[in-house]
């Protein structure tokens, strides 16, 4: 089970974020015929308040990306609504010309239009222009695993699965991924593409997904949990108890 690391605060860090040792040192897992390190960067809060706008401090988020890949960590998760937009042009701006196995998720299907708001819109005209925009921004060529960000109510699963898939066809994907879905959702996208990943949000603390885990497990989908370290005062109070030990 690969894990993302999101930055601690609430906002940008006044400085870089430094870990102890070397993101390799938690072992490796696949996606599809990529190998990351298990643990990864999730780049939202590397935006401004409520994930909406730039960052309060621009250096230090572009420092915080530049000292995440320095550890080891070869796996970084974003999405084109954080910021929107924001997240990926500096991700571009910190590390394009992008090391070699540096692997970058990127997500659509949910949309920002205004501090802490979002709105649903994985229709497949919205897809195929927000693959095209996180290229651009993220100024790659094919986007090594993009992911559905969550499945729209009003728009058939199916059909936002099927734009993902008609995508890879053309090369502007690589692996095709899903987000903050069910049991349910999964199956029905493998049936259409292979699924390299799900992310869903999961701790120490919140255990709701647990037989989706085990599903991914027994049939080789990594599992990427959102929040890992949880996003709820129990949670926050039990982690800085551990600390302090």
């Amino acid at each position: 089970m690969p894990t993302s690391v999101e930055s601690p605060n609430a906002g940008v860090p006044s400085e870089p974020v430094r870990w102890g040792g070397k993101a390799s040192a938690a072992g490796t897992l696949n996606l599809g015929d990529l190998t990351v390190n298990r643990l990864g960067y999730g780049a939202m809060r590397i935006t401004g308040k409520g994930i909406w706008g730039p960052p309060a401090n621009h250096d230090a988020s572009i420092k915080t990306l530049r000292r995440a890949v320095e550890l080891g960590v070869n796996f970084i998760d974003t999405a084109d609504s954080y910021g929107p937009n924001v997240s990926e042009e500096l991700i571009a701006e910190a590390l394009h010309p992008y090391p070699k196995g540096l692997v970058i998720a990127t997500k659509g299907g949910w949309e920002r239009v205004g501090p802490a708001q979002w709105v649903h819109n994985a229709s497949p005209k919205h897809l195929r222009e927000a693959i095209d925009g996180s290229l651009k921004r993220l100024k790659l060529d094919r986007i090594d695993v993009y992911q559905l960000h969550v499945p729209d109510p009003a728009v058939s699963f199916d059909a936002s699965v099927e734009t993902l898939a008609e995508a890879q066809q053309q090369g502007k994907i690589r692996h095709v991924a899903l987000s903050n879905v069910t049991l349910e959702h999964l199956e029905r996208a493998r049936k259409i593409t292979p699924i390299v990943s799900v992310q869903n949000r999961y701790s120490f603390a919140d255990r709701e997904w647990d037989y989706l885990l085990d599903h991914c497990e027994k049939n080789g989908i990594a599992f990427i949990p959102w929040a890992p370290l949880g996003q709820n005062r129990e949670a926050h109070d039990l982690v800085e108890k551990i600390a302090q030990l």
